[in-house]
């Protein structure tokens, strides 16, 4: 298991936060500043860049603390078609919700306005409105931009960008976020550009980056692994042809940005009335990630287990409904552009070798046989079935936490006369359906068995150490077993197989 650092974290936020504050002063001190990415809670850049805080761009808004404002923004479509960010299993308008308690209570940050964009009046949408507003938060609706893309007159008018409400901000540095991709950022950085200079303030625009990095190779597994992470949206790492036309540098862009480029340019040189500041889509960022990339070996390794992980989570989509055959195709492409396989995940054939053992041990029996497999920290690795009492990931689980507490495996957790009070209540809620324990019922159990046994307590004591830790399991996992296994951060895959021949699982 990877456990060295690959990424010097205080080189990083230092030489971030500096770059930050030479474009603010670039920009006569009023600077919007686009995030890409996920403002807190980056687990992609953390699994990809060992040693990368993904929390970092927290702690650098709370060094910049006094000179910022924040603005969180939200696709109108995404609430209505309720998008999911698949890392937390929740949807977008609730990964708001989320955002702006998180930053104000654990990290001391409030959010100036929330901007819902692309409006259409949807029920949905307006919903989620009403419940910001009443409990005090700052929203604006902002609607389709008249004109855009193609009649720039239209966009840089009051019928265009002036049509958008203007926000309120109070600090030279405005960051721009949001839940996901498409979220409107761009333009709403945009359009508050066009209030600062109808109000005679020369405001500029940047763009804070992380992938792809910019001064790595195309190929990089770094930055293969950022395509097979946006396969749905179709994202493509290039050469930027205006950075390598205007300083004879090679630069890797995506293609959004980089198709996007002449239009932006265009904008801004209208909104300001002066040549653009920036001669490439490179030139907008500000991202000083490879140069804290301090063992790129380890690196390299990290994001090719990434692109594994991608595609077993886009072959399980797929089976879900969620994502097209496309996708999982391009995810297969970046495999194999670095000759990587699903077996290379070192969890991958313990847990079917597992699931094959549970088969053999219940020879002659209907049913799904299942299997997990956990990678310690330490390298060992830890399995579990199903069985008819429990999952195969709770299984794996109380499994691992007896490995680390070094208890006996013939002793017991759970005291039986709680498994089986458990079993007997699931079996009379659910007419005898589905009472093998999932994973967070099973900690559940664990849990009330404290009082009255010290190695239950002992084993207990040991989940934070499953942090970070790689898990597989043959099977789609079940509601509870997927919540379990976030709550413990533990990084999983599965096998894009269903646990149940039932269409409907709880």
């Amino acid at each position: 298991m990877l456990s060295q650092t690959a990424f010097d974290m205080e080189k990083y936020l230092s030489e971030q936060t500096e770059e930050i504050l030479n474009r603010l002063e670039r920009f006569h001190n009023k600077l919007y500043l686009e995030f890409g990415g996920k403002l807190i809670f980056d687990y992609h850049a953390a699994r990809v860049l060992p040693g990368f805080d993904p929390n970092v761009k927290i702690k650098l808004l709370q060094q910049l603390k006094d000179k910022t404002d924040i603005i969180l923004c939200i696709h109108a479509g995404d609430i209505e078609r309720r998008k999911m960010r698949a890392d937390f299993g929740i949807t977008y308008d609730v990964d708001a919700l989320k955002l702006i308690d998180d930053l104000r209570w654990e990290w001391g940050l409030d959010i100036s306005a929330v901007v819902i964009t692309r409006f259409e009046d949807q029920t949905s949408v307006k919903m989620f409105r009403n419940k910001l507003e009443r409990r005090g938060v700052k929203v604006h609706a902002h609607r389709i931009t008249k004109g855009y893309p193609t009649d720039t007159d239209l966009i840089v008018s009051d019928q265009g960008y002036g049509a958008n409400s203007y926000i309120e901000t109070k600090h030279p540095l405005v960051v721009v976020t949001g839940p996901g991709p498409g979220s409107g950022k761009l333009a709403t950085c945009l359009s508050q550009l066009y209030h600062e200079y109808k109000k005679g303030v020369q405001a500029g625009y940047a763009k804070f980056e992380t992938f792809p990095i910019w001064n790595l190779p195309l190929k990089h597994p770094v930055n293969v692994a950022y395509e097979a992470a946006t396969a749905d949206l179709k994202d493509v790492n290039i050469i930027d042809p205006f950075h390598l036309e205007a300083y004879e540098k090679t630069a890797v862009n995506y293609n959004r940005d980089v198709d996007a480029f002449p239009l932006v340019k265009r904008i801004l040189e209208k909104i300001t009335g002066a040549d653009s500041p920036y001669r490439s889509p490179t030139d907008m960022g500000v991202n000083r990630a490879g140069f804290s990339i301090v063992n790129p070996d380890i690196a390299q390794e990290a994001a090719k287990q990434e692109i594994v992980r991608r595609l077993l989570r886009y072959s399980c989509e797929y089976m879900m409904g969620l994502v097209d055959k496309e996708t999982v195709q391009r995810a297969e492409l970046k495999m194999d552009e670095l000759g990587l396989k699903v077996e290379d995940r070192s969890v991958v054939i313990p847990a079917r070798q597992a699931a094959e053992r549970a088969r053999r041990e219940n020879k002659g029996n209907e049913g799904v046989f299942c299997g997990a497999a956990i990678e310690m920290q330490d390298g060992s690795i830890v399995t579990g079935i199903n069985s008819p009492l429990m999952h195969a990931a709770a299984a794996a689980v109380l499994n691992a936490i007896k490995h680390l507490a070094e208890i006996p495996d013939k002793l017991h957790l759970i005291a039986p006369t709680i498994l089986e009070s458990i079993a007997s209540m699931k079996k009379v809620m659910r007419n005898g359906k589905g009472i093998s324990l999932d994973l967070e019922e099973a900690l559940i159990a664990v849990g009330s068995s404290t009082p009255t046994s010290s190695l239950a307590q002992l084993a207990i004591d040991q989940l934070k150490r499953l942090r970070g830790c790689e898990m597989h399991i043959t099977h789609i996992p079940t509601p509870g077993d997927e919540a379990g296994l976030r709550a413990l951060g533990v990084n999983l895959t599965s096998d894009p197989q269903f646990s149940s021949q039932s269409l409907f699982v709880i």
